[in-house]
């Protein structure tokens, strides 16, 4: 399963725990955020200034690790 900007970030963390090390890279502290269970990649990411495209790339990169 490939990650996506619909995702939501607690079914991003469930797919791949490392998924984790790339949210915080960027100062994301999402695995303590109340609305990760509901908040997308693409909204997280939006509301943090990132381009969201470029985070789902790096967490699809996670695939191949």
């Amino acid at each position: 399963m490939k990650f996506t900007k619909q995702m939501s970030i607690e079914e991003a963390i469930r797919q791949h725990p490392r998924a984790i090390d790339v949210f915080m890279s960027y100062e994301m502290d999402c695995i303590d955020c109340l609305g990760s269970a509901a908040e997308s990649i693409e909204t997280a990411a939006t509301m943090h200034g990132l381009d969201p495209d470029d985070l789902v790339k790096e967490l699809n990169a996670l695939e191949n690790n």
